[in-house]
């Protein structure tokens, strides 16, 4: 529930392309109430994939392949941002975790086909991860 609320603020935030502000998260959870715990992780999410968006975007491109982001459907883009995120910055999560977690809120918000392509996106992408699959990790950068 808190990847979802996450792409779906990372979707918002995209395309007003404007900067986060309290007031704008406070705005997205009256609209979308959640949960202490939910609402926790969600932001962690949001302010951690905006703080690092552009190395974010840097590596959708490379692993998009012949694809220019904006080309990306949005909600797509935000839900490769939040999974990168994690990938990369958030070393407690293992990466099998983040990948599955993806692909199914691919399918929710998006649909089948965007799944499998978050799948295939993000398999490249777990060639760079330098920590086990499927376990945590002590200490990570985020």
């Amino acid at each position: 529930m808190a990847r979802v609320r996450a792409v779906q603020f990372l979707y918002q935030w995209g395309m007003r392309q404007q900067p986060p502000s309290r007031k704008s998260l406070e705005e997205f959870w009256a609209l979308s109430p959640a949960s202490g715990a939910v609402r926790q992780f969600a932001e962690e999410l949001i302010l951690g994939t905006i703080d690092h968006v552009a190395a974010l975007d840097a590596r959708i491109e490379e692993y998009v392949e012949n694809w220019q982001i904006e080309r990306l459907a949005a909600v797509d883009r935000a839900i490769l941002r939040v999974a990168l995120y994690e990938l990369f910055y958030r070393a407690e999560i293992p990466p099998i975790v983040s990948v599955n977690e993806a692909v199914e809120v691919a399918k929710q918000l998006s649909s089948e086909e965007s799944g499998r392509f978050v799948n295939g996106v993000l398999d490249r992408a777990l060639r760079d991860v330098n920590r086990p699959l499927r376990a945590v990790q002590e200490g990570g950068e985020g």
